[in-house]
């Protein structure tokens, strides 16, 4: 494969206007409609595998597989024949396979000049998979909350007059009024849950991931005592971060419970297995925000995976793969994350699951 050429032409000092520039997650470079970069951000200097001094006064053409599309849309560009001009290419990287991108070709307020986005497919895909999922979770928590609050009312009337009626009814009858108090009191109780991440105030404070990962390691194992082991991989070298640790204990319990739950043939067979891996990921974006660095915490598990009818919906709220599950486990443990700026990711196949928490750092 053809590295990019970078010609020796001298390298044009970067105007202060475009360091903004290197805040996107996306790859972006200011270049001259003659092809020649002026900036690079550092994004595309990350991708390219190349300084950001080489880059600038190289032809950004010769990065493509296909140069002659881009050096067209730039003339376009130049003689005014479109605002902004999109393409699908490859890009080509120093030591690494083309990577395939979306190009967007626009106009500046500078005659001459025109700005080329790069949106790596790949992340492309991704950011609109987790802006569904915020989008979801948003929408989620709203009617979660409205649905919880109509049913939170009738149901104390409902369960009221059950306790009057059986004052006045033969001990015959007032087996069907207790069958109408305990599920009302049963529904009580899911709405409770429904309503609990929006009643109860976020206690800040430092958390220690890893202490949260022992506190449910030891949950988990005194649940499940035989037949069950939950290892560790950790990274003890990240740092404490600000949070509830309360919220992410219930999260992270929530995950691995249903993962143990999953795993009730491997239990009884004696080679289930639960992993807890730390990581800290570098340069990330997740939530439509860039970060510099953010905790991977990843709950994997050997079971049978996530059915396919489900894989889409298991963050919706009473959306569960187990008969007599309440399906609001992954639903709140999305929301406590949610309200730490973070994401749950799930990745499933048969024998292995992997829900990943991403956390922001400081």
């Amino acid at each position: 494969m053809k590295t990019p050429k970078f010609f020796a032409s001298a390298p044009v000092a970067s105007p202060p206007r475009f360091q903004s520039f290197d805040l996107l997650a996306t790859l972006v470079a200011v270049v001259r409609t003659n092809g020649v970069v002026v900036f690079a951000n550092a994004a595309l200097e990350d991708a390219l595998g190349t300084s950001r001094r080489t880059i600038e006064g190289s032809q950004l053409p010769d990065c493509f597989t296909e140069p002659q599309i881009l050096q067209n849309a730039l003339e376009g560009a130049g003689s005014n024949e479109f605002a902004a001009l999109r393409y699908d290419a490859w890009l080509k990287r120093l030591n690494h396979e083309p990577m395939p991108v979306h190009v967007v070709v626009a106009q500046t307020d500078t005659p001459g000049e025109a700005i080329v986005e790069l949106l790596p497919l790949e992340q492309q895909a991704k950011q609109d998979r987790e802006e569904r999922l915020i989008d979801q979770a948003q929408a989620n928590k709203e009617l979660i909350r409205n649905l919880a609050h109509e049913i939170k009312n009738p149901l104390g009337g409902i369960r009221g007059a059950a306790q009057l009626l059986q004052m006045d009814i033969s001990k015959e009858l007032t087996e069907y009024t207790q069958v109408i108090i305990h599920e009302a009191d049963r529904l009580q109780t899911l709405v409770d849950r429904l309503l609990a991440p929006h009643r109860r105030p976020h206690l800040v404070g430092d958390v220690n991931i890893h202490e949260v990962c022992e506190r449910v390691r030891s949950l988990i194992l005194a649940e499940f005592p035989r037949g069950l082991r939950v290892t560790r991989d950790y990274d003890i070298s990240i740092p404490d971060f600000r949070g509830d640790r309360e919220q992410l204990i219930q999260a992270v319990l929530n995950i691995a419970h249903n993962a143990a739950q999953a795993l009730a043939e491997r239990i009884a067979a004696g080679d289930a297995q639960i992993t807890f891996r730390t990581r800290i990921a570098r340069q990330v974006t997740f939530g439509k925000q860039r970060y510099r660095l953010a905790l991977e915490l990843h709950v994997i598990d050997n079971g049978p995976g996530v059915p396919d009818s489900i894989k889409d919906r298991i963050f919706y709220p009473l959306v569960s793969g187990r008969e007599g599950g309440s399906g609001l486990g992954l639903t709140l443990a999305q929301t406590f994350v949610q309200q730490h700026h973070g994401l749950i990711e799930c990745d499933s196949v048969p024998g292995r699951t992997d829900f990943k928490l991403l956390i922001p750092l400081p």
